[in-house]
């Protein structure tokens, strides 16, 4: 497979490591000439290009790794440049601004849930995406047949490809991801205040050292980040500010300590269960979905087993002879996944065979 990436930092370096290492083919354009050059240097790309029509002249999958600030203008000039045929994605980490600014089939908006508060090149590594949900938020008028392809190229990085609506995914990463930089933000400062450690304060313990180890993490990207998503932010924020007043209220009513205890050990269950792998073990079952031929059937059956938690670990396109109608293959890990995701399809009114 040929891939473009365009900017070529922490997440573009990973990815064209990932994309060589799995077989693929790779060209590489930065607006830096070093960070393009350091990129060539440390195996990330096989060709420097000079330009992003350059970079995407060829591309069967091309990806655009820019700050999202930045993605909008970016995947436009990857559209207007790259072949028809092309896949053309992102990896910002909002996604309905850009999503609902471009109408193509060929783009399918994505984001990796990986990375580090480090950046640049000189941190990327192949196994960045290795085991990680890679989001992707197709709509009605993304090509089946490109979602596919795109699909496939992130599977083999050992990504796991979920589909979700962009919306949806704005709200979840607000919570997951763009409110911890807040509070770790808040709380170092707040630290710094109290014990005076802009100067030579005491030893921080472990506590504050793990809360606050994203705090002030590459701050040339985290405005545009908050800006694109600052409803929803500013919303997550008036809720933690709304539950931190009830514990607040608990302690200055001298609250029971057994209520104390249970509000804790009930932080510490959830935070087992978040943290636990989504991917579901077991046997990987094969499920062959009988759809229309018409736009929108891939992402629709995408985004309904993307809302039931069903993780599809490879799928494949087959059209009939007569091209009215055709065949998803997908294959989902786990018993209880399977029937899950057989369920589902079937609400959406299509026959789904379960192969032997």
């Amino acid at each position: 497979m040929r891939v473009a990436v365009l900017g070529v930092g922490l997440i573009g370096g990973s990815i064209g490591l990932a994309a060589r290492e799995a077989g693929h083919e790779v060209s590489g354009w930065d607006i830096e000439e070093d960070t393009l050059a350091a990129a060539a240097e440390r195996g990330a790309i096989d060709r420097a290009a000079d330009s992003v029509a350059d970079a995407v002249s060829d591309a069967e999958v091309c990806f655009v790794c820019a700050p999202v600030g930045a993605l909008a203008e970016l995947v436009a000039a990857a559209l207007a440049a790259a072949p028809s045929g092309a896949a053309v994605t992102d990896v910002g980490s909002t996604k309905r601004a850009v999503v609902e600014g471009v109408d193509d089939e060929r783009f399918i908006g994505g984001h990796p849930i990986a990375g580090s508060e480090a950046s640049g090149i000189s941190h990327a590594r192949p196994d960045l995406f290795r085991e990680a949900t890679w989001y992707l938020t197709p709509t009605a008028r993304s090509s089946g047949v490109l979602y596919d392809r795109l699909h496939s190229v992130l599977v083999s990085f050992g990504a796991h490809p979920t589909a979700i609506e962009a919306e949806e995914h704005d709200r979840m990463v607000a919570v997951t991801s763009h409110l911890p930089h807040v509070l770790a933000n808040v709380l170092v400062l707040t630290a710094a205040e109290r014990a005076e450690l802009d100067r030579a304060g005491p030893r921080i313990g472990p506590s504050l050292r793990d809360a606050t180890r994203v705090a002030g993490a590459n701050p040339a990207i985290w405005p545009d980040i908050f800006a694109s998503n600052r409803e929803t932010l500013a919303g997550e924020i008036a809720e933690v500010i709304r539950a931190l007043e009830e514990v607040g209220s608990l302690l200055e009513r001298r609250g029971s300590a057994d209520a104390i205890e249970s509000w804790h050990r009930r932080a510490a269950d959830v935070r087992r269960r978040l943290l636990d792998p989504s991917m579901a073990g077991g046997p990987v079952h094969e499920l062959r979905v009988w759809v229309p031929n018409r736009p929108g059937i891939v992402a629709q059956v995408a985004l309904a087993l993307g809302r039931g938690g069903v993780n599809i670990a490879d799928m494949a396109l087959a059209p009939a002879p007569d091209f009215q109608s055709g065949s998803i293959t997908l294959w989902i890990a786990g018993d209880e996944p399977a029937e899950r995701a057989a369920a589902l399809i079937g609400e959406l009114g299509f026959s789904v065979e379960r192969a032997a």
